[in-house]
């Protein structure tokens, strides 16, 4: 199952579906040096606030103001690199 992308009700949230268990639940906030190498690489997205995973998905929480274009794109890779099976 590809990555897929999903809105959430809150304007500044996208869940990320990846099709494989990613353990959790879990959150990281930006500012706090993450103890896992996904939160690392998606926390270091620019506009990235937090995200937090459990069961098969992946959310993902921006800084208000910022644009879904550049960041869901970015998003999706790292959750590629890190789920290839996804």
């Amino acid at each position: 199952m590809p990555v897929n992308a999903q809105p959430t009700p809150n304007p500044n949230a996208m869940k990320f579906a990846v099709g494989v268990p990613v353990g959790g639940p879990v959150t990281y906030r930006a500012g706090k040096a993450p103890d896992h190498p996904l939160a690392a690489d998606v926390l270091a997205i620019e506009g990235v606030s937090s995200v937090f995973w459990t069961a098969d998905f992946v959310t993902v929480q921006k800084h208000e103001g910022q644009d879904w274009d550049g960041i869901k794109p970015a998003v999706m890779a790292v959750l590629k690199e890190h789920f290839p099976e996804a």
